[in-house]
């Protein structure tokens, strides 16, 4: 879409040494590696921090019962206008269908969101039915998770700051334990790093 490629957006960092991240492609068409992500999903999924609604979108359009949410006005009026079902909406508000999504997707960094892994794990494993799923995407860098704030600025447009964390390939083991989820798979795609997440049997109890 002309829309998308017009569309300037970067995710950037308190901390002086961390170069902005280029969002643009959040804008654009789906990659491969995240077209094979999608063909995993049990709906009806929740993808969390959906932004610009690319994955939501695809699944909507797959005829997939899907809803996004995201903090982001200026994401979730682009998302509306391309036809993604999305909501307004912070993941520890109260969130539709509570307890009966059977996949959540984190993606895009999204697994940073409020700079607590362990603590948003668990939040969404309330989301989630006993049987459902978390697609992660995780940080390719072998750094540790340090809490930081962050804030997307679109066409030069910056938001407010909020506080944000990576997850690397590393941490992840630790970080599921913790929160009660096990970790099912680990694969990479596209130089990019996935996992899928279950609920352990002390969370659905």
């Amino acid at each position: 879409m002309s829309a998308d490629t017009r569309t300037a957006m970067t995710l950037t960092l308190a901390q002086p040494e961390a170069a902005p991240r280029d969002g643009r492609h959040w804008y654009g068409p789906l990659a491969a590696a995240d077209r094979d992500l999608l063909a995993r999903v049990r709906a009806p999924v929740l993808d969390i921090g959906c932004g610009p609604g690319r994955h939501v979108l695809s699944l909507a359009e797959q005829g997939k019962i899907a809803l996004g949410i995201d903090l982001t006005f200026s994401m979730v009026a682009f998302a509306r206008r391309r036809g993604a079902p999305v909501l307004h909406r912070s993941v520890f508000a109260r969130v539709p269908g509570a307890g009966r999504w059977n996949t959540a997707l984190l993606l895009d960094g999204n697994i940073g969101i409020g700079g607590d892994p362990v603590g948003l794990l668990r939040r969404v494993a309330a989301l989630l039915t006993p049987e459902g799923r978390v697609l992660v995407e995780l940080d390719c860098s072998e750094n540790p998770a340090a809490p930081t704030t962050a804030r997307l600025e679109v066409d030069g447009v910056a938001g407010p700051w909020f506080p944000w964390t990576h997850l690397s390939v590393d941490d992840l083991e630790v970080a599921a334990r913790a929160s009660g989820m096990a970790v099912d798979e680990l694969w990479q795609a596209g130089g990019r790093w996935f996992a899928e997440l279950r609920r352990t049997l002390e969370q659905t109890r």
